[in-house]
């Protein structure tokens, strides 16, 4: 079969001829024989007719992230029994099938769908790709799985916080298996599916960046040089298979060298425009170093104020963080944005002489 979308798997140990069809085309509709030539004159051939329907319902595509070491639970809603596999290169290889459950009280009687929820704690490297929900249909020389719903699994690593102007060191662990496959960094959208592949990455400025990789440890290392704001962003460590390319991420946050330094009075209000792009996740924090405003690589707005509110002009690809009422406990450094860090030095004195005009 020339169908790139096709693959054959041959299992010897287990005497299975696995064929895996990736994105189910009407054109792939028709009669299919499947078994083995014995010798030169006899085969043992199975005859199957595979019909390809319509369901606005699947296949469902779903995208979940999961810090490394951490858990993560993948919901399913399938009827009767679950059909869970991880798909390589080859085919989609089991990870779990369950039992038909038996209905609660819970349940109502019309309802043909339950939801499974499988569990994946302390998750590592290999555990990132493409897993697959489903059911499966037993005949007699033939076993039949639907994968109706794809789950698209990646691993996210501790982010990077450097200065403007320093270099950053960006870490990727990777699967053993993967030693002889070509490794990438990637910043944005990154995959073999694009268009133009590898569109956003910095791996072409060879003067800035150097990829070194120790083959013992399963590590490449990511080495930016020179950093400016126009290199904060997202990053995928990448490698590069037959079909899929990302598996891991991380966050590069850098601080601006310009700051930004206020000083008001006491019952004073402030605006503080803060730089972001689309999708990035708004933050404003107040602590010593910007390092400590950021967990499990994620932004965090570590400040719960009523005082305090943040509005959004995307266009201007800024966010507006306003404080009413100004304390003098308001004094202090303050970071504000998304993966381009500003530093604030907020001072509140107390007092202050005010001109009243009639």
């Amino acid at each position: 079969m020339k169908n790139g979308d096709v693959s054959v798997d041959d299992d010897t140990r287990a005497g299975v001829l696995m064929v895996f069809f990736r994105e189910l085309k009407a054109a792939d509709a028709g009669t299919y024989r499947c078994g083995v030539k014995d010798s030169k004159y006899t085969e043992r051939f199975t005859q199957l007719q595979l019909n390809i329907r319509h369901d606005a319902k699947y296949p469902k595509v779903m995208t979940e992230s999961v810090h490394l070491g951490g858990e993560v639970n993948i919901s399913c809603q399938m009827p009767k029994k679950l059909y869970f596999c991880k798909e390589d290169h080859k085919s989609c290889q089991t990870t779990r099938a369950s039992e038909e459950p038996q209905k609660t009280p819970a349940e109502s009687v019309g309802n043909e769908e339950r939801v499974f929820t499988v569990s994946i704690s302390n998750v590592s490297v290999r555990d990132a790709g493409v897993y697959w929900c489903g059911a499966e249909t037993r005949d007699t020389h033939l076993t039949f799985i639907s994968l109706t719903t794809k789950i698209q699994l990646s691993i996210i690593m501790s982010p990077v916080v450097r200065r403007e102007g320093e270099s950053a060191q960006i870490f990727c662990p990777y699967d053993s298996i993967y030693q002889s496959k070509s490794k990438s960094l990637c910043k944005g959208k990154c995959s073999t599916r694009d268009t133009h592949p590898l569109d956003e990455t910095v791996r072409e400025e060879k003067e800035r960046l150097t990829l070194h990789e120790d083959v013992t440890a399963s590590v490449f290392t990511g080495t930016i040089t020179g950093l400016t704001a126009e290199d904060a962003g997202k990053y995928w460590c990448a490698v590069t298979l037959d079909r899929e390319l990302n598996y891991l991420y991380t966050h590069l946050m850098v601080i601006i060298k310009q700051e930004l330094s206020l000083t008001k009075y006491e019952g004073d209000d402030v605006s503080i425009q803060c730089r972001h792009h689309d999708g990035d996740q708004k933050s404003f924090c107040k602590a010593h170093e910007a390092s400590t405003c950021v967990k499990d690589g994620e932004s965090l707005e570590t400040i719960r104020d009523a005082r305090f509110s943040i509005s959004d002009e995307a266009s201007a690809g800024v966010f507006t963080v306003n404080i009413t009422d100004l304390r003098a406990d308001d004094s202090g450094v303050y970071w504000c944005g998304a993966h381009v860090i500003t530093k604030v030095n907020l001072r509140v004195k107390k007092g202050g002489i005010r001109a009243h005009y009639i």
